[in-house]
């Protein structure tokens, strides 16, 4: 067993890479989307009650990579997504280990 759940189902390394940015990118607005309630969520993201619930119960196969991006930066979440060189040694972890998203407030 590894330590990344994802390639423990067997997905890709890419896959796993795309899927551990919006888990991430997620977990960062249902954060900050703790300070408010579900009709404030609403008006402020500009989207209807439930997709907010589905929002906060974790159904992120509704929502892409790019509307998650639009929620977290209407919460006040600066997002950024930078590419590297993995280290030598990180290659052997697949495409994740290259990846970062940043969040900022």
């Amino acid at each position: 067993m590894s330590r990344n759940v994802f390639e423990d189902l067997g997905f890709s390394p890419e896959e796993t890479a795309a899927l551990k940015l919006k888990t991430d990118l997620h977990t960062a607005i249902v954060k900050r989307a703790a300070r408010h309630s579900q009709h404030e969520l609403q008006k402020l993201l500009g989207t209807t009650q439930p997709r907010i619930s589905d929002l906060l119960r974790g159904k992120m196969s509704k929502f892409s990579l790019e509307m998650l991006v639009i929620f977290a930066e209407k919460l006040g979440l600066h997002t950024e997504i930078r590419a590297t060189v993995p280290k030598k040694q990180a290659r052997t972890r697949g495409a994740a280990a290259g990846m970062h998203f940043v969040l900022s407030r």
